[in-house]
C-alpha cells in the first residue's frame, strides 16, 4: 500500500479543485460588488466560470497524458493516496473527474441567455455550480469514509439550492424541498451506516478498511456479521440515492421538472458520474470478489452481485415503464435518467477489469447524448416556455436542424447503430456475459429488453416531430449557446459510433482503480 502524501505535498495532485474553488470565490466577490444587473453580466459570470472549468479540464488533460510517459502514479500505474489518505489519485479519478467537468462546462454554456435564471442572480448561479464541480471531483476520487460523505453532502447542498434557483415558479420551490427532503433521510442513513463499519472494523480509509474486513473478529458472530450487511447497506442507500436508483429515485423526476434546464443538464450526468464512481471504488474492493478483501466472508450471508443484479433491474425497468405515460418532456427523460441508471449499474454488478471499463465508456456516451438531448429541449423552451411533448409537434418542418439533433440523442438514448449509445450499451452487454454465469445472463436479458421497450417512448417524441400538425407555426431558434451545444454534443454522439476505438482505450485506462 502506497504511503499517502501529506496536505502540502497532496496540493499539486489537486490543481482543478484548487481552480474551480478560486473561481467560485472570485464570482461570489464579483457578486458582493455588482448590485445592479448590467448587459455585460450575462456573459462575464459565464465567463468566469466557463474559463476556470476548461483551465482544470486542461490540468487533467495534461495529468493523464504526462502519466502515459512517466510514473506520476505508482509503479503498478494504479494510483496514489493524496491529503494523507482522504483522496485516491488514480485513473479512475482523473477520468471521472474530467467527466464531472465537461458536464459542468455544459452546464455553464446551457446558462448563457437561459431565461430560467433570474438575471440579479447569475454570479451567485455560477458560484454555486463551481462549488459544485468540486464537490463532484472531491466525491469521484474519494477513498476515505469521511471524505465521501463530506464530498456527498457538498454536492446535495449546492444541488438543492440550485434546483429551486427559480423562486419565481412555484414547481421549482416544490422541487428543491422535496430534494431537501429525500437527500437529508439518504444522508442520515449512509451516516449511520459509517458508524456501524467503524465500529466494527475501526477504520474510514477504504484500504485500510479492506484489510480489516479481511482479519476482523467483528464477523465471526451472527450479530456482528449483520451489524456489518445493515451497515453497508446503509451505505448502498445514500449511494443509490446519488445515482437516482431504485428505491431511491424518488426525488429524480420532481428535481429534473423543477429545476432550470441548465441545471437539469448538469444534475442528470454530473453527480451520477462522481456517484458511480465512489460506488465502484468502494463497494467493488470489499464485497464483490476484489482483490485480496474479506469477499467471502461478507458473501456468506447476502449474494451481493444478486442484490446489487436484482436493483439494477428494478431501476431500468421502472424507470422505462413509467416513463411511458410522461407528457412533459423533463420528466421523460428523468425516468429516461433513472433506466439509464439500471443500465449502469449492469457494468458494476460485472466488475472487474471489463465492468470497470464498461462504466466509464458508458458515462462518457451518456454524458454527450443525455446533455445534447436537454440542450434542445432548453432551445425549445425558450421558444414555447413549455417542456410539453405537444410542443415538439411539427418540430421537424419548424426546425429541421433540431429535430433532426434531437431525433439523433433519442436514437443513441435507445441504444440503435450506428450511435455512441449502442456501443455503450455492447460494452455492458459484453462485460455481463464474459462474466458468465445464469444470473449475469439473465441481467443482460432484462437490460436488453428495457431497451426495446425505452423506444417506444422515445419514438413518441419523433412521431410528434415529424408526423403531426404543428402546434406552433413559429421556427425554434437554434443559433444560441443551446442550439451550439446540441450541436456540439451530436458530433460525439455519432462519431463514437462509428469510430470508437480510441474511446475504449480511453476507458481501459480509466478503469484502474486503487486498490
Amino acid at each position: 500500500m502506497r504511503v499517502p502524501l501529506s496536505s502540502i505535498d497532496s496540493l499539486a495532485y489537486a490543481v482543478p479543485e484548487l481552480v474551480v474553488c478560486g473561481g467560485a470565490i472570485g464570482l461570489f466577490l464579483l457578486a458582493a460588488a455588482a448590485r445592479r444587473p448590467r448587459s455585460w453580466h450575462g456573459w462575464l459570470f459565464p465567463l468566469v466560470s466557463g474559463g476556470a472549468i476548461l483551465a482544470s479540464l486542461g490540468w487533467l488533460v495534461w495529468f493523464g497524458l504526462e502519466s502515459a510517459s512517466r510514473p506520476l502514479f505508482s509503479a503498478d500505474g494504479q494510483g496514489l493516496v493524496i491529503f494523507s489518505g482522504l483522496v485516491a489519485c488514480d485513473p479512475l479519478a482523473v477520468a471521472f473527474r474530467a467527466l464531472c467537468l465537461l458536464a459542468a462546462g455544459a452546464g455553464v454554456l446551457l446558462s448563457v441567455g437561459s431565461p430560467s435564471l433570474p438575471k440579479t442572480q447569475r454570479a451567485e448561479y455560477h458560484g454555486l455550480l463551481l462549488v459544485l464541480c468540486a464537490g463532484m471531483c472531491l466525491l469521484a476520487s474519494a477513498s476515505h469514509l469521511l471524505m465521501i460523505y463530506v464530498a456527498l453532502e457538498t454536492v446535495s447542498l449546492c444541488s438543492y439550492l440550485l434546483v429551486g434557483w427559480d423562486r419565481s415558479r412555484s414547481r421549482s420551490t416544490e422541487a428543491g424541498l422535496k430534494y431537501v427532503l429525500y437527500g437529508g433521510v439518504a444522508s442520515g442513513v449512509m451516516l449511520f451506516g459509517m458508524s456501524l463499519i467503524y465500529g466494527l472494523f475501526g477504520s474510514l480509509d477504504l484500504q485500510g478498511l479492506h484489510q480489516a474486513i479481511a482479519g476482523s473478529d467483528a464477523l465471526a458472530t451472527a450479530p456482528g456479521r449483520w451489524a456489518a450487511l445493515l451497515g453497508f447497506a446503509f451505505v448502498l442507500a445514500g449511494l443509490g440515492y446519488k445515482v437516482a436508483a431504485v428505491p431511491f429515485h424518488m426525488w429524480c423526476p420532481d428535481a429534473y421538472e423543477g429545476a432550470p434546464t441548465p441545471f437539469t443538464a448538469l444534475l442528470s450526468v454530473g453527480p451520477k458520474a462522481a456517484g458511480f464512481a465512489v460506488l465502484m471504488r468502494f463497494f467493488w474492493g470489499i464485497f464483490l470478489d476484489g482483490p485480496g478483501v474479506g469477499a467471502a466472508t461478507l458473501d456468506a450471508d447476502i449474494p451481493w452481485p444478486l442484490l446489487l443484479g436484482v436493483i439494477s433491474a428494478l431501476t431500468m425497468t421502472l424507470g422505462n415503464l413509467v416513463a411511458i405515460v410522461q407528457d412533459n418532456l423533463k420528466r421523460l427523460l428523468a425516468y429516461s435518467s433513472i433506466a439509464h441508471a439500471g443500465y449502469v449499474l449492469m457494468g458494476v454488478v460485472a466488475g472487474g477489469q471489463d465492468g470497470f471499463e464498461s462504466v466509464a465508456l458508458y458515462m462518457t456516451v451518456y454524458l454527450f447524448m443525455n446533455i445534447g438531448a436537454f440542450a434542445v429541449v432548453s432551445a425549445v423552451d425558450r421558444s414555447a416556455g413549455s417542456e410539453d411533448i405537444r410542443q415538439y409537434s411539427g418540430l421537424g418542418s419548424r426546425s429541421p436542424w433540431l429535430a433532426l439533433l434531437l431525433a439523433i440523442f433519442l436514437f443513441s438514448l435507445t441504444g440503435l447503430p450506428p450511435t455512441a449509445g449502442f456501443i455503450g450499451k455492447l460494452y455492458l452487454f459484453a462485460a455481463l456475459i464474459a462474466r458468465g454465469g445464469t444470473w449475469y445472463l439473465v441481467l443482460a436479458l432484462v437490460g436488453i429488453v428495457n431497451s426495446v421497450i425505452s423506444l417506444f417512448y422515445y419514438a413518441r417524441v419523433l412521431k410528434a416531430m415529424y408526423l403531426e400538425q404543428p402546434a406552433l407555426t413559429e421556427p425554434v431558434k437554434a443559433a444560441n449557446a443551446a442550439g451550439v451545444l446540441a450541436f456540439l454534443m451530436a458530433v460525439p454522439t455519432l462519431v463514437f459510433g462509428l469510430f470508437w476505438q480510441p474511446l475504449g482505450v480511453l476507458a481501459s485506462w480509466s478503469s484502474r482503480l486503487l486498490h
